[in-house]
């Protein structure tokens, strides 16, 4: 196999003088590289989730039409990244295919194993892995049942080695299971924890070692009992997927089965209720129905039927599962709850690593953004609402510019719009990069007087302008107060610079400090 960089040149932009405490933070908890072990599906999920975080990916997948596979899962988390976030990510890490385990894992700061599910197999790739990486480089497997401490054996500095389990697909779904061996060091379990939650994931330590960790003994629980309702005639396969996706495969993705009776009054009046079901015979969930041939026949008879209906090749249905996913973590997100939450926090940190002008002599850009598809409205071009969504955007930049981050917001406030005068110069079309020029017109200690420009990479002319009036409001008292602290230092001197700035047109019409 020979060595490849798909993603970025070998030599890297110099990072802007400019950079907030909270991005310089984020940095350092992001690898600069990490080393994977295993080009599947996980392995694959893996390399997409790193590299669009801006992280080099070492590549090292002996199976055959691995490179191949790997570049396909990229493209399509590309594509899939674009419809989940409108903040800019970083500029992508190097997807960097190596020839042998030794490679893959030299000058890394994680290594993460993917490998097919076998024991003696795992544990020969990591003891590779363990004598040829630094001694502090964090070693995961991703394994889905097998406890670390059996992986451990016959590892270098086994305190370093954990696993983390992630879910299908890994570039969208959060979860990560930690679960550490009975040589795990705590500092080892901390520091994965930061890179995961670093890159978009929610980790979850899983405080006892034990065969298939907490997610998969529950998928495994419903997935014992839908083979029973298969076998037994009582269901097929497509009625046990509808019953799931239509009622509470929906709910749990908002709320767990303990959260939902509430609290400890609750759940007690609910096992008074339904306790005695457990001891009924509603369920075979203790043992599993024989797969003979014919039950064999039966299950592939009823895949090949609903794939049949489906009329959906299996890359199409993997872009329908990411589309649909994307959907309902943008919901949760405008809720601020479950995973929506954990993608909230991942697109302020991406927010804090964009990199700004030194001096901010000039109006502030956010970076290119290319205009997608599913904006579009019935008459083909971009809606009359995503130009308010990139105003809002444009917003964010600004204030997370001058250090309004999520500490500030929670001990200080943050500014709340109060006026927008927005105006529609010309149409956008899918396919169009545009940016965002934002010019600060006026402050004091309350306000904050901006004024967008949008403008179209292919002539540069104005698509659009917003006109927006800004309140600082108090985190707690919900009532305006003077801004604080750095934030304040910052505004002020950036209102200042953009002062001697020609004042764009038509500026000031109708919004103005008085």
């Amino acid at each position: 196999m020979r060595s490849a960089r798909s993603s970025r040149s070998k030599f890297m932009p110099a990072r802007s003088k400019f950079m907030s405490e909270s991005s310089k933070s984020m940095c350092e908890r992001c690898p600069q590289a990490v080393g994977l072990l295993g080009g599947g599906v996980i392995g694959g999920g893996w390399a997409a989730r790193f590299v669009l975080n801006g992280i080099d990916v070492r590549l090292y997948g002996p199976s055959s039409g691995a490179v191949e596979r790997v570049q396909k899962m990229l493209a399509n988390a590309r594509r899939t990244y674009q419809r989940l976030t409108q903040v800019p990510l970083p500029a992508e890490g190097a997807l960097i295919v190596v020839d042998s385990v030794a490679d893959a894992v030299r000058g890394v700061e994680l290594v993460q194993e993917s490998a097919p599910e076998r024991l003696e197999l795992k544990q020969q790739l990591l003891a590779d892995a363990s004598r040829a990486a630094a001694p502090e480089t964090l070693i995961c497997s991703s394994t889905s049942g097998l406890r670390p401490s059996l992986l451990q054996a016959g590892i270098d500095h086994p305190e370093r080695l954990l696993v983390a389990h992630p879910f299908n697909p890994v570039h969208l779904l959060p979860l990560v299971e930690l679960c550490a061996g009975q040589r795990t060091a705590h500092e080892a379990l901390a520091r994965a924890a930061e890179i995961y939650r670093a890159v978009g994931m929610h980790p979850l330590i899983v405080r006892k070692e034990v065969d298939g960790f907490i997610a998969n003994r529950l998928q495994e629980a419903i997935w014992r009992e839908a083979l029973w309702l298969v076998h037994e005639d009582v269901a097929t396969m497509q009625e046990v997927d509808e019953a799931i996706r239509y009622s509470f495969g929906l709910r749990r993705a908002v709320i767990g089965p303990f959260r939902i009776v509430g609290d400890g009054i609750g759940i007690r009046r609910f096992l008074e209720k339904w306790g005695s079901v457990l001891n009924s015979p509603w369920t075979k969930s203790t043992d599993a129905p024989e797969l003979s041939g014919a039950f064999l026949s039966k299950l592939v008879e009823q895949a090949d039927a609903q794939t049949k209906a489906d009329n959906l090749t299996i890359a199409e249905l993997e872009q329908k599962r990411d589309d649909c996913l994307t959907a309902v973590l943008q919901a949760l997100r405008a809720e601020g709850f479950g995973a929506g939450e954990t993608l909230a926090r991942w697109e302020q940190r991406l927010r804090d690593r964009l990199t700004r002008p030194a001096d901010g002599s000039g109006p502030l850009r956010t970076p290119v953004l290319e205009m997608h598809s599913d904006w579009l409205d019935h008459n083909g071009h971009i809606s009359e609402w995503r130009y308010l969504q990139l105003f809002s955007n444009a917003t964010e930049t600004l204030l997370s510019y001058i250090g309004v981050d999520s500490e500030y917001r929670s001990k200080s406030g943050s500014y709340y719009t109060v006026q927008t005068n927005l105006s529609y110069l010309r149409e956008l079309y899918a396919g169009d990069r545009i940016e965002v020029l934002t010019h600060i017109l006026g402050a004091d200690d309350k306000r904050l007087h901006i004024f967008h420009v949008v403008t179209r990479e292919s002539d540069e002319g104005r698509v659009a302008t917003c006109e927006q009036m800004l309140l600082h409001v108090d985190a707690v008292a919900r009532r305006s107060r003077p801004v604080q602290g750095k934030v304040r230092e910052r505004m002020l001197e950036l209102a200042r610079l953009h002062a001697e700035l020609s004042r764009p047109e038509p500026a000031g019409t109708s919004i103005g400090l008085r």
